[in-house]
């Protein structure tokens, strides 16, 4: 199980140890993902091979392929993993971007057809060069998961001839478990009375490694119990509001600060952005608005203010040239509250 447990080490050494897991003869032990930290205390996710190819085997199926598949991704993170396996199961080495000179190139490697998953971010920055355009357009799906998916960024996409499906999910559901607001095929999904998302099936984790507390109090009746806060349209689309904490209380006010984030996005002079609440002895909690662009907090107090109300609108802006990621491309919170 070296590399497995955790998942680390070189990009190549990780995909012949998964190669050998997912080929044994029988039920291997479980691997270890261990998550980003980007909220608090990474955690060490025990997943069995059953679960991994669950949601292999329920990706190939919601879109209607399968084949080679780009690693743009750490594959010691659960997106970067999945890639991985999904191209072995596929009978296909995964292409490494580390080991070509570009993006365009690792993409012709692929072949036309073939699959890569990306952060916002990642597809952002390759929508505002011509030559990684053209080559997203030769995969078959561009999965894009980590984050909030702005429809400015599906719109630019789509106008691009780039097929993007937006997934959902973690570590502890062996990776995205809903794509474009629907559950995999095995997958049930659930709202708890707190707004909580609850997620079920064969894709889940066994727990985690060495925190039985913690297991309990996340796997429940079958259940995993997320972080996150949702809703499900009558036809059973899950739209994903935010972490449960991410909703602040400032000056005694509710302030929910992805929909304030989404609309600083709309703004623009703004490349992207990130909203945080940050403890504050007058305000118990500021909310700061993290901006790659040109914005006065005035002005972003303003433009806040025409769709939400004044009291949800940033106490404090920083003007940053990026945004700070983690190794799997999503935000460091941790890192922008230290900026504040």
């Amino acid at each position: 199980m070296e590399y497995l447990r955790p998942v680390g080490g070189p990009s190549a050494a990780v995909v012949a140890a998964l190669d050998a897991w997912l080929g044994a003869t029988t039920e291997p032990e479980p691997l270890v993902v261990e998550t980003s930290g980007s909220t608090g205390r990474p955690k060490r996710v025990v997943l069995s091979r059953r679960a991994v190819l669950a949601s292999v085997r329920a990706t190939e199926r919601r879109l209607g392929a399968s084949g080679r598949w780009l690693l743009t991704l750490p594959p010691s993170y659960v997106a970067g993993l999945q890639v991985v396996c999904r191209s072995l199961v596929a009978g296909e080495e995964p292409v490494l971007l580390e080991a070509h000179g570009s993006f365009a190139e690792a993409a012709a490697r692929v072949g036309g057809g073939g699959f890569v998953s990306l952060v916002p971010t990642q597809l952002h920055r390759m929508l505002d060069d011509d030559t990684d355009t053209a080559a997203l357009r030769s995969f078959h799906t561009v999965l894009l998961g980590g984050g909030p998916i702005e429809e400015s960024l599906r719109a630019r996409a789509a106008a691009a001839g780039v097929r993007v499906v937006g997934t959902y999910g973690s570590s502890e559901t062996a990776g995205g478990c809903v794509y474009d607001g629907y559950a995999l095929d095995g997958v049930a999904l659930a709202i708890g009375p707190d707004g909580r998302i609850r997620i079920g099936g064969p894709t889940l984790f066994d727990g985690y490694d060495g925190d039985p507390e913690l297991t309990a109090e996340t796997l429940v009746d079958g259940w995993f119990l997320t972080s996150d806060a949702g809703r499900l349209d009558d036809d059973g689309r899950l739209h994903v509001l935010g972490r449960l904490d991410d909703v602040v209380i400032s000056g005694g006010v509710n302030v929910p600060t992805p929909a304030v984030a989404v609309r600083l996005r709309a703004h623009p002079s703004v490349r992207a952005v990130e909203v945080l609440g940050v403890p504050d002895a007058e305000w118990g909690h500021r909310v700061v608005a993290f901006v790659v662009g040109d914005l006065s907090l005035q002005e972003a107090r303003d433009w806040v203010a025409e769709m939400h109300p004044r009291s949800w609108a940033p106490r404090s802006l920083v003007l940053v040239e990026e945004l700070p990621l983690l190794a799997n491309g999503k935000t460091d919170r941790l890192r922008l509250r230290e900026l504040a």
